[in-house]
């Protein structure tokens, strides 16, 4: 892995954290024995929310697409440690699924609908809900760089924290 990391940066100028996310992304590179790594999914946003706001966290919510290689990366490189190690509220909603979900005043939609009625259409996107399902920082949308999600996630996990506490 590390040569194939320094050969692909020798050749493009990439960093080695670029370079060995696209081999993820790409399937280059595998994990020994490697389970999938998930989120809750959501099914009562207005209950998720009032555990988030109970402890002063914002509700993070990311709109994920089954088989998207940028999700999974999201998923398992950015919010499930921050959920798993920090406990930061973390649930999913998938495009294209029929699975229920109540939306923060407890109204029926599909997992797709929801999507919908955010008018969310990339995959992946991460929404920073608080107080009423308001939105309490701009969503991330996509993944753009890698040498820079990390720092667009810190900052609006930061601007969303400091919102909820003002309130």
């Amino acid at each position: 892995m590390d040569s194939l990391s320094s050969s692909f940066a020798e050749i493009s100028g990439l960093t080695r954290r670029t370079c060995l996310g696209l081999a993820l992304l790409c399937g280059i590179v595998r994990v020994a024995g490697a389970t999938a790594i998930t989120l809750p999914i959501a099914k009562s946003l207005r209950d998720e929310l009032a555990l988030a706001l109970k402890d002063g966290h914002p509700l993070v919510v990311l709109v994920s697409l089954d088989g998207c290689p940028f999700c999974k990366v999201v998923r398992e490189n950015y919010l499930s440690p921050l959920h798993q190690q920090q406990g930061l509220p973390v649930v999913q909603v998938d495009m294209q699924s029929g699975a229920a979900v109540q939306d923060f005043k407890g109204a029926a939609f599909t997992h797709d609908a929801l999507v919908h009625a955010w008018n969310v259409t990339l995959a992946p996107a991460v929404l920073f809900f608080g107080r009423d399902g308001a939105e309490v920082a701009p969503r991330l949308n996509g993944i753009g760089s890698l040498d820079y999600y990390g720092g667009l996630l810190d900052a609006r996990l930061e601007q969303a924290q400091s919102a909820i506490k003002s309130h």
